[in-house]
């Protein structure tokens, strides 16, 4: 499969970050919509690390919350930037309404409003709260309809007519606002809020174009990066953990050249990647590891697990690499003068493309899926398990644990040597519509360098 996901031109680079530990998450209590919170010491130093994160990217516009614990991440951040650059505070960015629950314990939300709390964890976008006046509202789908405006806002500001030049943007927000904000972006319904995870000053980038027909192209680069604060990984849950992985690099990867199943194995800079996210899961207690059955993956594992003998490395024929048929071994000029309409195709509606005498992405979804679901259905709570594979099988099972569609693969990237980690519920609560897996991290490449992913975008 070729990653044609990474546009040509990115007019728009989105970076999301939530703002620091503040004293109420110190307390556990509920922020909400009220400013009784502040930044911790934690928080600030937070902010300022992530700032020196975001040091050499040149930032062109910033907007916060006006909660002072967003407010004052936004300060601290962008102080670093030397600029002068202020961010302008929006008001649709401001935290979701939790009126009653404001300032009390996690727990005695879970005492006093139980059944309302049960669909919080669950169905978020059903439940409604009950204001002092009597009036009734619902949280989540209100804080959609903001999310949607301040995007709307931000596209008719950001992304004007001419597109020739890039414009990289922050946004400081807070955590429920970021999750709509994110879910909009990917046109996903409010009941996925639950999907997604956004720590504290934690760093999510989103890159955004205009397609010919006027509508927005958008690409998820990476979600909640936290490494910049020296947490390689966010913790881990009560459940099974998978950490996904791209394989590394190969000769194919780097001269654009789909590759499919065709068994090439990594290069040098593979071999590097391969270390290096290693390293990036060292702190990360394995139990069990799985490959592709193919050359590039299986090397990528065994250089990750090196020094960890003990980890058994089972290959699985239902994570290969997407069969493209034909086009395997093919560079993207030559099949647009074999197959110009197909292949145009592919890059606008992939999930209607049948790759002559390959596969098609639903064979691909069906038993990429299928093989993560009984991985993980193995594990029990206290496991953590690798899975190497491939940048059509990741796609398909991200687009799946995020609700998308095989027709949005291009909307998630996987750079090589890239990390995604999804926490499952554990066995007591065990995953359901009402209670899916979360993807914690998404396509994280920091251990190779950087906070964007500046690995290869060639074929597969």
């Amino acid at each position: 499969m070729a990653s044609l996901s990474a546009p040509r031109l990115v007019p728009l680079r989105l970076l999301l970050v939530r703002h620091g530990l503040s004293s109420f998450n110190l307390e556990h209590r509920i922020q909400g919509r009220d400013d009784l919170s502040c930044l911790s010491e934690q928080g600030e130093q937070q902010a300022r690390a992530t700032g020196a994160a975001l040091q050499y990217l040149t930032i062109q516009a910033a907007y916060s919350s006006p909660l002072q614990r967003a407010e004052r991440t936004a300060s601290l951040l962008l102080a670093t930037q030397g600029g002068g650059l202020s961010a302008t505070l929006d008001d649709d960015l401001l935290e979701v309404d939790l009126e009653p629950w404001s300032g009390l314990l996690s727990s005695e939300v879970r005492q006093r409003f139980p059944e309302d709390y049960r669909l919080w964890r669950q169905s978020p976008d059903q439940m409604e709260l009950c204001r002092a006046d009597g009036s009734r509202y619902r949280p989540i789908v209100g804080l959609m309809a903001q999310a949607r405006r301040f995007l709307d806002r931000l596209w008719r500001l950001q992304l004007g007519e001419a597109e020739s030049a890039e414009n990289t943007v922050l946004v400081v927000a807070h955590n429920a606002i970021l999750r709509c904000l994110i879910l909009n972006l990917l046109s996903l319904p409010g009941q996925g809020l639950q999907r997604l995870r956004v720590d504290n000053a934690s760093l999510s980038v989103f890159n955004i174009s205009r397609c010919r027909d006027g509508e927005l192209e958008v690409q998820i680069e990476s979600l909640n990066g936290t490494a910049h604060l020296g947490e390689r990984l966010p913790a881990k849950g009560a459940g099974p953990r998978l950490l996904l992985v791209r394989h590394g690099e190969t000769d194919w990867n780097r001269q654009g050249r789909f590759q499919g199943q065709i068994d090439i194995p990594l290069n040098s800079q593979g071999r590097n990647q391969a270390e290096a996210a290693g390293k990036g899961l060292a702190d990360e207690p394995i139990q069990r590891a799985y490959t592709s059955a193919m050359a590039r993956p299986r090397q990528t594992a065994e250089l990750i697990l090196a020094g960890r003998a003990a980890i058994p490395l089972t290959s699985l024929q239902g994570l290969v690499e997407i069969g493209h048929g034909l086009w395997e071994g093919q560079l993207e000029a030559a099949i647009a003068q074999g197959w110009p309409e197909l292949l145009a195709d592919w890059k606008r509606a992939p999930d209607t493309v049948q790759m002559p005498e390959g596969e098609n992405l639903q064979e691909v979804w069906d038993r990429s899926i299928a093989t993560i679901r009984t991985i993980a259905t193995s594990l029990s709570d206290s496991e953590t398990a690798l899975v190497v594979a491939h940048d059509a099988v990741n796609k398909t099972i991200l687009c799946a644990l995020l609700g998308l569609q095989p027709a949005d693969i291009w909307k998630v990237k996987q750079g090589n040597g890239g990390i995604s980690v999804i926490d499952y519920p554990p066995a007591a609560a065990p995953a359901t519509p009402a209670r899916p897996p979360v993807v914690t991290c998404l396509n994280l490449t920091a251990h190779l360098g950087g906070v964007l992913d500046r690995t290869a975008a060639g074929a597969l």
